[in-house]
């Protein structure tokens, strides 16, 4: 669900893809177009499609790999 092919992220940031995603998943979404709320809204109701809670689970994951010193010599989830 990468929708950023047609030219390179400005955000170069660690987890910076998956963050796209989520954002670009949630502006598209119902809750967004129709009721007209904050993604950030969305999320805290979980009135967002299961898309959306994959990736935010995702991002979520990315973020936490890189405080887990473990997972900082594997390297980090996501994209």
């Amino acid at each position: 669900m990468m929708r950023y092919d047609e030219g390179q992220l400005t955000d170069h940031r660690p987890c910076a893809g998956v963050r796209a995603d989520l954002k670009m998943c949630l502006l598209e979404s119902d809750c967004c177009k129709i009721e007209r709320k904050l993604p950030k809204d969305c999320l805290k109701e979980k009135n967002c499609p299961p898309e959306c809670l994959a990736l935010q689970n995702t991002f979520f994951e990315c973020k936490r790999s890189l405080l887990d010193n473990r997972q900082r010599f594997r390297g980090r989830k996501g994209y």
